[in-house]
């Protein structure tokens, strides 16, 4: 029988009606949840441990990194063969990559969470923990870096996004779909992700910035970043990764003074991709130094873009990380 690890790191899985709010607030122990998740004993060992209690729009990149050195040391032990991550959903996506980019294991780490509080008709969440805990357990979960669990479905941290404040599936994959699905509380995996070696970082040490583009947008969001002393700023473009004719000074300027500036779409699906000419379209970019963000969506570059100029000053160096997924130098 493997050992599992299983840290509870607050968000609404965590969460009860307070009667005097009435409202939800962080209530409840990682004991007392595991204790709802009957009959597990019979499928793995497990190991809680308290890292937090915390609602997901409180966590911080700074949280983020110590929970990844947190994990990395629960995965360096020969006497823990997978690791559960329980996190609040706002911001769990982001935490989940994160993960993904900055620990180098083999083992399999799995993210989940509940889309309601325990003091909600069907709460989900010793649903959603026993089936992480059963993908943790599962040969065909390792190397396969960082997998989300939500309702069944298997999503890789690198492509996931919550797509809905609400429903029990809001953990979604744009473009490709899940990679798998529990059923039965067997693991089935349809497809693989890209996994590509991880980028190691030990503070952080940059401040990034996301701007998104609307209609009719002029550079002041772009020059605030530059006097706040930025390192870098991702730009939420239109389409194809274009812009309004009004914000290309302020990129250049940006660029000029060494900030990293990464265009990804505003668009839930697609890429962008340099296919227009015009002033402000992705030639434009491209030629001004912009570096492309393929399909991730800006929460997610932004998390991306932090990591990388964490390892590096080098912008032909940030660059590869985000064009050619070269993560590890």
């Amino acid at each position: 029988m493997k050992n599992i690890a299983v840290v509870f790191n607050g968000g609404t899985i965590s969460m009860k009606v307070d009667p005097k709010l009435k409202a939800a607030v962080p209530g409840l122990t990682g004991e007392e949840i595991m204790a709802m998740v009957t009959g597990i004993e019979r499928f793995a060992k497990i190991t809680s441990y308290n890292f937090s209690s915390l609602p997901s729009p409180h966590i911080t990149p700074k949280i983020m990194l110590d929970l990844s050195k947190f994990i990395k040391e629960l995965a360096e032990r020969e006497d823990i063969d997978g690791i559960v991550v329980t996190h609040g959903t706002d911001s769990l996506e982001e935490t989940a990559f994160f993960v993904d980019l900055t620990v180098d294991t083999y083992k399999p780490i799995i993210f989940t969470g509940s889309m309601r509080s325990s003091s909600e008709l069907g709460y989900d969440g010793p649903f959603n923990l026993a089936t992480s805990i059963c993908t943790a357990i599962d040969e065909e979960s390792k190397n396969r870096g960082v997998i989300v669990c939500f309702n069944g479905d298997l999503n890789s941290a690198s492509e996931v996004v919550k797509a809905n404040s609400m429903a029990l599936n809001a953990f979604r994959t744009p473009n490709f779909g899940p990679i798998g699905m529990v059923d039965n509380n067997r693991v089935i995996f349809y497809r693989n992700s890209i996994r590509t070696s991880p980028i190691n970082i030990d503070s952080i040490d940059c401040n990034v910035s996301l701007i998104k583009c609307v209609a009719g947008m002029d550079s002041r969001f772009i020059d605030f970043c530059i006097e706040q002393g930025d390192r870098g700023i991702v730009i939420e473009g239109m389409g194809r990764g274009n812009i309004p004719p009004l914000m290309v000074d302020g990129i250049e300027r940006a660029i000029k003074k060494g900030i990293a500036v990464v265009i990804v779409s505003r668009c839930f699906e697609g890429r962008v991709y340099d296919s227009y000419g015009y002033h402000g379209g992705g030639k434009e970019l491209r030629n001004l130094g912009v570096i492309f963000g393929d399909t991730l969506p800006g929460q997610k570059a932004r998390i991306k873009l932090i990591v990388a100029l964490s390892h590096t000053q080098d912008i032909n160096k940030v660059k590869d990380i985000f064009e050619h997924g070269l993560y590890a130098y």
